[in-house]
Formats: structure tokens, sequence, C-alpha cells
């Protein structure tokens, strides 16, 4: 006798709260999750496609970026992330997030510093929070999440709280919103 295959859905552990950083209309039909590592080069890859998805489907989608350094591969992903929040306490997390993925190969100390001064943000108090990793709980409260949620490698995402295993390229993505904003 056999038992026939059972195929699970791995759904979104963590609901998406008001800490969220976020980008699209709050109300829109879908949101995409992204567990990301600002080091991880298909992350990049991913960026810009979720970006132009935003910009074609700027009514139906919000976009929600949370963690998930992969210390161990990318040495610079942990502080990346320390910078985005420390410029996320000013405000500024969208404009350091673009600029992390624009400078994927600047993340060491000295090219991060010049991107928050690029950004006109204060390098000398950003450099110190980096510096005693005054984020951790918030990039451990994602990374944890991730977890949670199935998550195993970057980048991950989940559209309307189902994991997305199709692919990142633009095609995919729009398809896959449109299939979840007409679900």
């Amino acid at each position: 006798m056999t038992t026939p295959l059972q195929v699970t859905t791995a759904r979104l552990g963590a609901p998406v709260t008001d800490a969220d950083h976020t980008r699209g209309p709050v109300d829109a039909p879908v949101t995409i999750v992204e567990y990301a590592d600002f080091q991880c080069r298909y992350c990049g890859s991913a960026h810009t496609n979720l970006a132009e998805v935003l910009r074609q489907r700027a009514e139906t989608v919000r976009l929600v970026y949370r963690h998930f350094p992969i210390a161990n591969v990318h040495p610079y992903a942990e502080s990346a992330a320390e910078a985005a929040e420390a410029a996320a306490r000013r405000g500024r997390f969208w404009e350091m997030h673009d600029w992390l993925y624009d400078h994927q190969d600047q993340l060491d100390p000295v090219h991060l510093s010049l991107g928050v001064e690029q950004l006109g943000l204060p390098a000398d108090e950003i450099g110190a929070e980096v510096g005693r990793q005054a984020h951790a709980d918030r990039i451990r409260r994602d990374f944890v999440g991730g977890i949670r949620s199935g998550v195993t490698a970057t980048p991950t995402l989940f559209v309307n709280d189902v994991r997305h295993d199709g692919g990142y390229d633009l095609a995919d993505l729009l398809a896959a919103v449109d299939a979840a904003a007409n679900a």
C-alpha cells in the first residue's frame, strides 16, 4: 500500500505589524513580505524586480522588508542591517535600504560610512550604533520570524502570507501578484 504524497504550503509565521518596514498602500490587496540579506546578490536581483513590481502595481502591492542576514556567508550583512535600522530610527530606512542594494560591493565599514554621509545622515552616530549593535534585537526578531516561517535562504518572499516558490524575475513576480489580487 502506498500513501499519497502530501504537499504543504509554507505560510508566514510572523504577521505583518506596524513595526515592519513597508512600502506601498497599507490597504493594498497584495502584501509581499521579503526576508533578505543586504549582501546577497540574489536579493540584489530581487530588489530591482520588486521595485519594478511596486512601480507597475502601485495601487495593488505593499512590500514588507525583513532582515535575514546570513552572517556566516556574508560578513557585512549584519552591519548593513544595523545601518538600515539606524537610518530607520531617523525616518530614512528606505533610502538606506536602496543605497545598500545599489552598492552591494561596498558594504565594508569605510564604504558604509561614506554611504551614510552621502545620504546626509550623521555618520558618527550611525557608526556608533552599528558598532554597538544597537538594533540587534530588531534584526534578531526578523530573523527568528523568518525561521518560524520556514525561511532557509535569501531572498524568500511570501505573497499574502503564502511562500512564493516561483522565480524572482519580473514576469514571475507580476504573475504571482496578479494571481493573488484576483484570488
